[in-house]
């Protein structure tokens, strides 16, 4: 299933100047850098024993099970380039935006009689910076899935459907079927 935090985590991992650490051992090194040197807090984090981080450290493991490769790789995803990633959505926030190509059944609250039924619509266009802001703050203060949801078709309400307060005014947008969803800085 999509989700609008994850997509923005790629949006914004997009911006990376270089690739994270291919190798188990040199992304288990990064993350005992990134923990002041603590094997034991990679360890807690990670789900294995100090002694296994260790030995990854050293390169004497070099091949991590299938679960724990996944989880090794999206804790260094998680953690790298932080300026990188504030700096990128530092830009979005002010001045660049971000673009939003979202596949999904929109419904609608509007007046009785109206046609604006629930259909499902492809729409790519881009978000002003205050709407970029709004998500990156919503997502970093922690906030769940339904209302970065809610954040985003309000987003796309204003935008698309009440044009900027041209027209439909009192058109309340909901996301109510979330099929594809993809953000680009």
């Amino acid at each position: 299933m999509v989700t609008v935090g994850e997509e923005l985590d790629k949006a914004v991992q997009g911006a990376f100047t270089r690739p994270i650490p291919k190798s188990a051992g040199a992304q288990m090194r990064y993350l005992v850098k990134a923990h002041q040197r603590s094997t034991r807090r990679v360890a807690e984090l990670l789900g294995i024993s100090q002694r296994t981080v260790e030995r990854y450290v050293k390169n004497q493991i070099k091949t991590p099970r299938p679960d724990l490769a996944h989880r090794l790789e999206r804790e260094v995803r998680a953690r790298w380039q932080p300026q990188i990633r504030a700096q990128a959505k530092q830009t979005a926030a002010t001045t660049g935006g971000i673009m939003i190509d979202v596949q999904g059944r929109f419904g609608y609250t509007a007046a009785p009689g109206s046609t604006d039924d629930a259909r499902v619509r492809h729409l790519t266009l881009a978000l002003p910076p205050r709407h970029a802001a709004r998500l990156f703050e919503a997502q970093a203060s922690g906030v769940d899935e339904d209302d970065l949801r809610d954040i985003a078709a309000e987003a796309l309400g204003e935008v698309y459907f009440r044009d900027n307060g041209q027209r439909a005014h009192g058109l309340e947008v909901e996301l109510t079927d979330l099929i594809d969803l993809t953000f680009q800085l």
